[in-house]
């Protein structure tokens, strides 16, 4: 058995129940793994709510670490005992135990830390595909990253220096927004107080970014458009205000030939290999300092509601986690 987050409906954080479940064993392609510590993400938010839909009852959570319990039929990456990290589907990190399957469960390595790595997989796994698969990005490029104090923010932030990209952050408070600067960010701007695309054209004397990496959605895609340099590219990853509005493809044409795609991390990981390698170049990041995580609060399981509550009231800065 073991202490489980389901939901039975789709909602508010009123829907997250806590229940003890059986685990039971793995089977071909499968592992059993004893969490640690599970990451808490927006996606999990869409998913409750219904953003998202998934079949219920529906257990949440996207990323974790532990320690792999029992190996399956035909797995040969991992082994009981391992210590192990994973952003994967299906959805089920916010429990003590889970099987899973083990195509997207990665060994990790012994620098780095359970609460690390699961403070780290899915965002981490998400900045390394917005800065090197989406489109590319070289030194000398400038980036508008909006939330960027938030668990992506910060470590898009570390990675964007890192690479030798000038990054220009939005945040809601001053206080965010010093937090983006002392984590890589160029500048930062305050989004509550000044208006982002102005001071974006500002920035860079009029021309504009060439990419826009945008996980708010409703409330900044127009102004992310208008940020941008002719023939830029906006990366919308996200809707934390809400779904982005309809829109003509002539706004694309009349604001500079633009471009703009819908990425989805998971969508990667249809490439076979692509998982590990995303991984490896992370894990590579990590243990050589160039990025950390920021842990920027830590739940119990038992009070998974508050966490959720938190993170939609932008209370939360860097990474959530939730330990087991």
């Amino acid at each position: 058995m073991a202490k489980t987050v389901i939901i039975d409906e789709f909602g508010g954080p009123e829907v997250l129940q806590l229940r003890d479940l059986a685990v039971g064993d793995p089977g071909p392609g499968e592992i059993r793994i004893r969490q640690s510590a599970a990451g808490l993400n927006f996606i999990d938010v869409y998913q409750r709510s219904g953003l998202y839909p998934n079949n219920l009852p529906l257990t949440l959570g996207m990323e974790g670490a532990g320690i792999v319990e029992a190996v399956g039929e035909g797995v040969s990456h991992l082994k009981e005992g391992d210590r192990a990290a994973y952003a994967a589907l299906p959805p089920g990190a916010y429990a003590e135990a889970r099987v899973m399957p083990a195509a997207h469960v990665v060994r990790l390595p012994d620098a780095i830390g359970f609460d690390e790595a699961a403070s780290a997989m899915l965002q981490g796994m998400t900045v390394e595909y917005l800065f090197h698969r989406t489109t590319p990005l070289k030194s000398g490029d400038t980036v508008l990253f909006h939330a960027a104090a938030g668990g992506v923010g910060l470590l898009a932030c570390q990675w964007a220096r890192s690479e030798g990209i000038t990054l220009i952050g939005t945040a809601g408070t001053d206080e965010k927004c010093a937090l983006a600067v002392e984590h890589g960010a160029t500048q930062c701007i305050n989004y509550q107080t000044e208006d982002f695309t102005a001071k974006v054209k500002e920035f860079t004397d009029g021309r504009g970014v060439d990419v826009v990496m945008d996980s708010v959605g409703r409330d900044t895609f127009i102004g992310s458009l208008d940020s941008l340099r002719t023939l830029g590219m906006l990366i919308s990853f996200g809707a934390a205000s809400g779904p982005v509005e309809p829109f003509t493809m002539s706004d694309l044409a009349t604001r500079g030939s633009l471009k703009v795609t819908r990425p989805m991390l998971f969508h990667h990981f249809e490439k076979e290999g692509a998982c590990q390698e995303m991984a490896a170049h992370l894990f590579d990041k990590l243990e050589s300092g160039a990025v950390k995580t920021t842990i920027g609060a830590r739940f119990a399981l038992d009070d998974i509601r508050a966490a959720h509550e938190a993170m939609e009231a932008r209370k939360t800065t860097g990474s959530t986690i939730i330990g087991m």
